[in-house]
């Protein structure tokens, strides 16, 4: 009989030890849960772009700031 395979992984939060099969994976507490879940509410999670802004593009490119008259 095969037997099924666990994870055991770290609470992204508290770093304490986690199996794939705990129910609140892959947090180790509704606690842990809850702390991650404020910091994605509160923008304390971002993922960093190389694009530039469009408002900075924008105002690059305005003809108010080009010296057309010269």
């Amino acid at each position: 009989m095969p037997r099924q395979r666990t994870l055991k992984l770290r609470c992204p939060i508290c770093k304490k030890a986690v199996k794939s099969g705990d129910p609140e994976f892959p947090f180790c507490s509704d606690r842990c849960r809850t702390i991650d879940l404020g910091k994605w509410a509160s923008g304390a999670y971002v993922i960093p772009s190389q694009d530039a802004d469009p408002e900075e593009q924008i105002r690059e490119t305005t003809p108010e700031d080009s010296d057309e008259d010269s």
